[in-house]
């Protein structure tokens, strides 16, 4: 008779968080929201477990700094509903890249996660700064190249 395998689920108490800081700067946005996604899930862990969040914290600096490839600088725009009919606004990236580019990484890495109570809390665990300032130099973010 075979015994039966267990699968394995970490433990809340188990689980260690590392912070990862990453420079944007000349960075292309989709590879780098992918990578930064598989960071908050925690997929890139091998006690990766779907139903936890098992992820790290990740710090992003030089958001204005983010590249994009093809022309998407000229033609991506996002859309915004005013939830009035016939109020569809349509906002160039340039825009976006000149006033919030934060906003930028912001939308392509929740595109890339799931939409549910588990999703929104890891998202909260991502920090987007313009400059090469922030405020997190006490956790000791570890750099990571992409």
């Amino acid at each position: 008779m075979a015994t039966v395998q267990k699968t394995y689920t970490p433990k809340a108490a188990d689980i260690e968080k590392k912070w990862y800081i990453i420079d944007a700067e000349g960075k292309v946005l989709g590879r780098l929201a992918t990578r930064v996604a598989d960071i908050l899930r925690g997929k890139h862990k091998p006690t990766f477990a779907p139903h936890m969040d098992d992820g790290d914290f990740v710090i992003i600096i030089n958001a204005e700094k983010v590249k994009l490839t093809g022309k998407k600088s000229e033609d991506k725009e996002y859309f915004h509903h005013t939830k009035h009919v016939g109020n569809e606004r349509f906002t160039n990236i340039q825009k976006y890249l000149k006033e919030k580019p934060e906003f930028i990484i912001e939308h392509a890495v929740w595109g890339m996660l799931p939409k549910t109570r588990l999703g929104r809390k890891i998202f909260k665990n991502m920090k987007i700064y313009r400059g090469s300032e922030h405020p997190h130099a006490a956790q000791k973010p570890e750099k990571l190249e992409i």
